[in-house]
């Protein structure tokens, strides 16, 4: 086992000094001192800790035992053993009828900050193997269906329940990993992952039935709130079933995240902005989702043939645009776009009149309006 480091012997020495007034020495599984009160023993083989060792009893050595144990000192000398399994001995130098009331406590404490170690990298490892799980699972890597399988079987995750990846995204200055931990601990049942320098990934299973998209998305954003205080944007992707899911449930969040931001930046009534927490929101797929399921739609030649009509407004591109996104917003309610842009409902229709001659299509006209629609899409919230 080789849990007993030079660093973890070193501190086992440092605190068990502080309250006994005794040296003490670490010794490794193969008798060397690692670790000492008196730094000119480290390297050295210490003969007790090898009858320890060997016997896997407490060997205790007397003035007349040392002289005939080379390089030995009066004391104790312990085994020390971490979940049944042997990793070195600790010793204590000093008559050994004095030291002895102060050797177990030294074992004791000893084994307890190893074990201590051994959970901490396990909880570690367990860390980077569900980030790494997470990971495969969004970039779309299931080249092996048994090993995925394993996998999730490894890590208690059942993909025929409903699940769904949340965009958790920081500010400049957040420490994402301290933020990932902290949400681990809060969050057993979630797998996070660092998908970029100030974004993680968050893969939350639900029962279903159970409570609404958005009911589950204000539970998420109440625990990220408990544990990161700073701004941040949590936006929820689609819920899907499967392994398969989850790379499509990622991008629609990064989508829906794009989308959010775009509109949030466009005009609003006063009663959309009262209660707005600055500088922190919450976004998701189901409160945005045509936009974000016709956001593929921004390549090719037809990509250029929808934004054509927005490319015809000219000098007034933004005005006319900005009026759009508003009407299309309201659902082509008059009097609501007009308070969200502050306007009057005579500059609305002329704007309208406007964007109609403009670019030929008649706003009344339901498909000319829905190729309006996706022209300001494109030009807007799909053009990064």
């Amino acid at each position: 086992m080789n849990i007993l480091s030079t660093e973890l012997a070193q501190d086992i020495v440092t605190r068990t000094m502080r309250i006994i007034p005794y040296n003490v020495n670490v010794m490794d599984a193969n008798g060397s001192i690692i670790a000492s009160g008196n730094p000119g023993r480290i390297g050295e083989l210490h003969a007790g800790a090898l009858l320890a060792l060997a016997k896997r009893l407490t060997i205790k050595i007397d003035q007349a035992s040392a002289r005939n144990l080379h390089g030995a000192q009066p004391g104790i000398n312990l085994p020390l053993t971490v979940n049944g399994q042997l990793c070195g001995a600790v010793g204590l130098s000093g008559a050994p009828d004095e030291v002895r009331q102060f050797g177990e406590l030294v074992r004791l404490t000893a084994e307890m900050i190893l074990e201590q170690a051994q959970l901490t990298g396990e909880l570690q490892r367990d860390s980077r193997y569900r980030e790494a799980f997470v990971l495969t699972l969004i970039n779309g890597e299931h080249a092996n269906s048994a090993d995925m399988a394993a996998w999730a079987h490894r890590l208690g995750v059942q993909f025929e329940r409903m699940h769904a990846v949340y965009l958790l995204e920081l500010e400049d200055g957040a420490d994402l990993h301290a933020l990932q931990l902290r949400l681990q601990a809060r969050l057993p049942a979630a797998l996070t992952a660092a998908t970029g320098p100030r974004e993680l990934a968050i893969l939350e299973f639900h029962e279903t039935p159970g409570p609404g998209h958005e009911k589950l998305l204000q539970a998420l954003a109440a625990s990220v709130r408990a544990v990161c205080p700073q701004p941040h944007t949590l936006t929820q992707g689609i819920a899907l079933h499967g392994a398969e899911g989850v790379a499509t449930s990622f991008q629609s969040a990064k989508a829906a995240a794009r989308v959010g931001r775009q509109r949030a930046a466009r005009p609003q009534a006063p009663e959309e902005r009262a209660g707005q927490e600055p500088r922190q929101h919450l976004y998701s797929y189901y409160d945005h989702t045509l936009p974000v399921l016709l956001s593929g739609l921004n390549t090719g030649w037809q990509a250029a043939q929808l934004r054509a009509p927005m490319a015809k407004l000219g000098k007034n591109k933004a005005l006319l645009q900005r009026t759009l996104d508003a009407w299309f917003a309201h659902d082509g309610h008059p009097a609501a776009t007009a308070e969200a842009l502050h306007i009057h409902r005579n500059t609305l229709d002329y704007r309208l009149r406007r964007i109609g001659e403009i670019t030929g299509l008649d706003v009344t006209r339901l498909e000319d309006r829905f190729l309006l629609y996706l022209s300001s899409l494109l030009n807007g919230e799909f053009r990064h």
